[in-house]
């Protein structure tokens, strides 16, 4: 062990690194997350004024999801290339202006387009960030520093909800409906961050000068052991795109499909479900606060308790069965007040899965690899949100009911539940063969 390594306090560089990084990122996804639900709110007033059937909508909103799939691994691949300032500043200056030009919607021809269109200019943000972080943070610490990113998705719905629904109730406001309102003031915030990102976002750690020359050359140490580790696990063709059709990285988008179709249920459903209670579009909105902040509390407490290994694993089983039995509680229980607080209790559930899910692909993929990979689970695992804004409007027409709905993230977090105890009873199985074969 050199001297540089045993001199470095881990923990303090690791909250210096949260503190310069974390808050510009968590920001940028608390941005992304209020222009993903603001299509929830819209349709509360769009339907009537597009004359669009719910199931007909629900296809418009999913196409975000299409775009998304399509241009997610070359986004990916852009940001390896480019930096990560430049690509997500293009990011955040195009996915701006497609949320404000939905505003001026004359036709569902029109709507379609500009979802397909907002899908493709949003692609590459979330899986850019999580490659990103590899090049920062060891993977002891991922956990934690992307439970502080996910918070910017529960914030972004707990921001935007309360936002959108006074939006709503403020129509006729520059000769514009509620719904207009919506996605002109959600689109702005992403245009105007463009040059806050490419201003204060640093490439790499090499180039910053808020790191001493020690602190760099342990990341620099640290990370590349963790890649040499990683890539003889790695496995499969060493071309850029074998890594689409290594089993591990499909597995791996299948297993986060759940995990999608959970997420982007529940929050494209919420405000149609709360509106059922017999509220206003104010009060709708002050409601949908209540779920994110739960999971906003859980998100900023529990990960940094967790680390790799069994320990994120058994916190992802238990909170797939709490998950499950919360939603189930959203559908049977016999009063609205005890079906809305057994959402809040379920999506606080929901996002503690994220952060825990994705600590797991960086352990068997390295560099340009990574980006393609992490990029390809998230942009299949995303067609998940496709399925989810067609099928809880298909379940709500062919049920009858507002509540039936949530009986998909019950159902998808089960499955989850049954493949993370597979995976650990594998990981437990590795262990001890390991711990066999191991000279005593």
């Amino acid at each position: 062990m050199n001297t540089t390594t045993q001199t470095i306090d881990e923990p303090r560089l690791m909250n210096k690194l949260a503190l310069r990084l974390m808050p510009l990122l968590g920001l940028l996804y608390l941005v992304a997350y209020i222009d993903r639900s603001n299509v929830g709110f819209a349709k509360l007033q769009m339907l009537e004024s597009l004359g669009l059937s719910e199931v007909a909508y629900g296809l418009g909103a999913s196409l975000f999801f299409i775009g998304y799939l399509i241009f997610e691994i070359p986004s990916n691949v852009m940001l390896h290339k480019y930096g990560a300032p430049r690509w997500i500043a293009r990011i955040m200056l195009t996915w701006g202006v497609v949320t404000i030009l939905l505003a001026f919607t004359k036709s569902a021809t029109m709507f379609y387009v500009l979802r397909f269109l907002l899908g493709a200019s949003e692609a590459g943000l979330y899986p850019g960030v999580i490659y990103y972080m590899t090049l920062w943070f060891p993977a002891r610490q991922r956990v934690r520093m992307l439970g502080y990113f996910t918070l910017g998705s529960s914030l972004g719905n707990m921001v935007g909800a309360p936002i959108c629904g006074y939006l709503l109730d403020k129509g006729g406001l520059f000769d514009l409906q509620g719904w207009q309102l919506v996605f002109i003031v959600t689109g702005l915030p992403s245009v105007l961050l463009t040059g806050v990102v490419l201003l204060y976002l640093p490439v790499s750690p090499l180039k910053v000068k808020f790191l001493s020359d020690p602190e760099k050359k342990w990341l620099a140490d640290t990370l590349e052991t963790e890649r040499a580790l990683a890539r003889r696990k790695e496995g499969g063709g060493s071309h850029l795109l074998s890594v689409l059709t290594e089993p591990r990285v499909i597995g791996m988008a299948l297993y986060y499909m759940m995990l999608s179709i959970s997420v982007y249920g529940v929050s494209y459903w919420l405000p149609t479900l709360v509106k059922g209670f017999g509220v206003s579009n104010t009060t709708n909105g002050m409601l949908n606060i209540v779920p994110w902040l739960a999971a906003t509390i859980v998100l900023a407490w529990l990960p940094a308790k967790l680390r790799a290994g069994n320990r994120t694993m058994g916190a992802m089983l238990a909170a797939a069965l709490l998950g499950v039995m919360f939603f189930l509680g959203s559908v049977f229980l016999p009063t609205n007040t005890l079906r809305f607080a057994a959402l809040c209790l379920g999506a606080p559930c929901m996002y503690l899965l994220l952060p825990c899910f994705w600590t797991m692909p960086p352990k068997f993929l390295t560099g340009a690899r990574a980006a393609a990979g992490i990029a390809a689970i998230n942009s299949i695992g995303n067609v998940g949100g496709f399925i989810a804004q067609n099928l809880v409007p298909w379940v709500r027409q062919t049920s009858g009911s507002v509540k039936a709905p949530m009986l998909i993230p019950a159902t998808c977090l089960m499955i989850f539940a049954i493949i993370t105890l597979i995976l650990m009873r594998r990981s437990k199985a590795a262990l001890a063969l390991a711990a066999s074969s191991s000279p005593r």
